[in-house]
């Protein structure tokens, strides 16, 4: 046990932590509201790159990316389960919303957000947002590096020739690459960007150091009319307020037939990658968030973004994680990032064009650099064999399918290994007691799992008349043990012998009792509330296979 309990301290201690960077939020001030709106002014920059690629990945207008990344933005910023984290339009909603536009129209889109949002509010109220806990630390972990793999790879298609991309889902493109002297412009300016965010706090944190780079490096790129690929050669940003707008779809079963799946998934991806990052922002603050509270801002954004014109959105994590590194950890911090990408749209197009696309990618890069658990290449030879599996197979779904997939397959895994665990240690000790009886003391959980290797256990032919099975140190979890226990009842009946139960836990005796397959009650214990003795009934589940 001191093995496991190392191992999760070690995959707890690999996890991010709040940046020396990032302090604690502080009482409001002239800084503090300085820091917050320079901070959203540097995650509204990040997020117009990648909401245009994102709407260009699901087939629709860059305004339709926009619109979405300042709706969702706003809205969960203001009434969201985790101030700090930033809400937009993303690529693993983006690569499920293909096919729906592809086949049936914007319209489709629209309404299928409505639904999705719907139901990430249901989720709310009935307090799903629980069962993210449920998420082991080796999955977190293997989330974490295949999430910077992810940011890392979705910056690849800004080195290409402007024009000849074709993004895929994790952003990565197939047209032509940069070359000579412009790659390797390209490639410096990356490389002053980040020298700039590594270097500027260690003199000073007045400004966030991703927003200075950025400007920084901008000024030089338009003062010095250097020829590299701008924000403005993806498409324009220009455009007005969004409007309402009631999707335009028959209101039939057919429509539903065809909305329901998309939103069912895109509801879940959205609310998945949006706690799994509450969860990391959580962690790197050292505060927590609510989760049912986040469910339901992500579905009232959503239903709202539907009716305006956008696309739909959840948690950014690299954006989440410019914000929390540039000092941003109050609501503040995403209002302004949201009215920021507003007013781009609508006054400062023509400037934010110019932005040059290297100094977002270096911003970008630093963000890998800053997510990724380099330990994990130390830890991974001491923890257990299984341990490692699951977070190679995590980091590696997240890369080659998404966030949703990883986390739903490395769940998976890690139940099935703990139910193998658990099923090979249920053991007995028997004694054989004055009266002549035999006393079966069970260990270990009967479950499913274990439903077997409990049977296994008895000798019905060479037993005396009279066996007791003792579940004080054991626990009666699901329906087949209930089976399991009413074999053994039914070979030892067949042989002409009793068998009592002894020690049940309240909650076992409850299930057991429910479905009938207890009788002879025997005074409860007092002090402990378990079960002194039962007989058992035989045939409860005759009839019923």
């Amino acid at each position: 046990m001191r093995f496991y309990s190392d191992f999760v301290k070690n995959l707890t201690d690999l996890m991010p932590k709040r940046p020396t960077d990032a302090p604690r939020p502080e009482a409001f001030s002239v800084a503090a509201v300085r820091t917050e709106i320079l901070s959203g002014l540097t995650v509204a920059l990040a997020l117009v790159p990648e909401a245009v690629a994102f709407a260009f990945v699901a087939g629709v207008h860059p305004l339709v990316g926009l619109y979405a990344a300042f709706i969702v933005g706003i809205i969960t910023a203001v009434i969201g389960g985790r101030p700090g984290m930033i809400s937009g339009a993303t690529g693993a909603l983006a690569v499920v919303m293909v096919a729906l536009v592809a086949d049936h129209g914007i319209e489709y889109l629209f309404a299928t957000v409505v639904l999705m949002g719907l139901l990430q509010i249901l989720a709310g109220i009935f307090r799903l947002g629980k069962f993210i806990r449920l998420v082991p630390h080796a999955v977190m972990l293997g989330f974490v590096n295949g999430l910077a793999i992810v940011i890392f790879l979705a910056q690849l298609s800004q080195f290409q020739v402007p024009g000849t991309a074709e993004t895929s889902g994790h952003g990565m493109a197939g047209g032509e690459w940069l070359s000579g002297v412009p790659l390797l412009m390209m490639l410096g300016l990356v490389a002053l960007t980040m020298a700039i965010i590594w270097l500027l706090p260690k003199l000073t944190g007045a400004v966030p150091a991703p927003l200075a780079g950025i400007g920084i490096v901008a000024l030089l790129v338009i003062f010095l009319d250097i020829d590299v690929p701008r924000v403005g050669e993806l498409a324009s940003i220009q455009g007005g307020l969004p409007s309402f707008h009631i999707p335009m779809v028959p209101l039939t079963f057919e429509t539903l037939r065809i909305i329901v799946p998309y939103a069912v998934v895109l509801a879940a991806i959205g609310l998945i990658e949006s706690l799994l990052t509450l969860n990391l922002v959580n962690r790197m603050l050292g505060t927590r968030g609510g989760a049912s509270t986040e469910c339901i801002a992500q579905g009232l954004a959503n239903t709202v973004t539907g009716v305006f014109g956008g696309m739909g959105g959840c948690a950014m994590i690299g954006q989440s994680m410019i914000n929390v590194r540039s000092g941003g950890q109050r609501r503040l911090s995403g209002i302004a990032a949201a009215l920021f990408l507003l007013s781009f749209i609508l006054f400062a197009a023509p400037v934010i064009e110019q932005i040059p696309l290297a100094a977002l990618v270096g911003v970008m890069f630093m963000v890998v650099i800053g997510t990724f658990a380099w330990n994990t290449f130390r830890i991974m030879r001491v923890v257990p064999l299984h341990a490692t599996y699951v977070m190679l197979l995590v980091t590696v779904v997240t890369v080659w399918q998404d966030l949703a997939v990883a986390v739903v397959v490395g769940v998976i895994a890690s139940a099935l290994r703990y139910s193998w665990e658990n099923a090979k240690r249920i053991s007995a000790s028997t004694e054989i007691v004055a009266d002549g009886s035999k006393v079966y003391r069970i260990n270990g959980p009967l479950f499913f799992g274990s439903a077997s290797a409990f049977t296994e256990l008895f000798d019905p032919e060479g037993d005396p008349g009279t066996i007791v099975v003792d579940f004080a140190d054991s626990r009666v979890a699901d329906q087949s043990a209930l089976s399991a226990i009413e074999g053994i009842s039914a070979a030892y009946n067949e042989v002409g012998k009793s068998i009592r139960l002894r020690h049940l836990s309240k909650d076992c005796y409850g299930l057991l009792a429910r479905t009938g397959l207890l009788f002879d009650e025997a005074d409860d214990d007092p002090d402990y509330q378990v079960a002194t003795d039962y007989s058992v009934k035989v045939g409860l589940f005759e009839g019923a296979q």
